[in-house]
């Protein structure tokens, strides 16, 4: 799949923005229209390393993604695969940079598949960049909402992570 980017402008400072997005447990707050069944890998949803795996509603797809890198307050990359059987890479990109008013920013994110088989392009066919472009206008729309308003974000827990016994020692 070609890169689909969508921008937006939002009326905060990069860094509360950056906080929301860097945390992938808030990512269903803001884009559980198009994206589903998002479960996390780990106990710990933010920065690098934290990976979580959902499936994309409209092409009935799974998708695993992990933060790569997180260099605050501007850039957010995660990798993953998706596809049958994993094997397309995936990629995300979150750009922030300042906007033209006081205290604004400039929001970019882009998505785009490098499958490397024509069996792996014939199985993303169901992935339409036109929807995918729609939906991730609202997911920025939706985001631009919670942190302007400063709405509180109802977050994904790990099963179980909060029955982990603690000792003391």
């Amino acid at each position: 799949m070609r890169p689909v980017s969508v921008t937006a402008s939002i009326d905060v400072p990069r860094d509360r923005i950056f906080d929301v997005l860097v945390d992938l447990s808030a990512r269903p707050a803001f884009t559980d229209h198009f994206l589903s069944e998002l479960r996390l890998a780990r106990v710990d949803p933010v920065g690098v390393g934290a990976s979580a795996r959902f499936r994309l509603e409209h092409a009935g797809v799974w998708v695993d993604t992990a933060i790569v890198v997180a260099d605050s307050p501007h850039l957010i990359r995660e990798e993953g695969r998706g596809g049958r059987g994993n094997r397309v890479p995936w990629f995300t990109v979150w750009e922030l940079a300042e906007g033209p008013a006081p205290g604004s920013s400039e929001v970019t994110v882009t998505i785009w598949t490098e499958p490397k088989t024509v069996f792996d392009r014939l199985g993303e066919s169901g992935v339409s960049t036109r929807r995918l472009r729609r939906d991730l206008r609202r997911a920025l729309s939706r985001l631009r909402d919670i942190v302007e308003n400063d709405q509180p974000v109802d977050r994904v827990t790990v099963g179980g992570g909060d029955a982990l016994p603690a000792f003391n020692r």
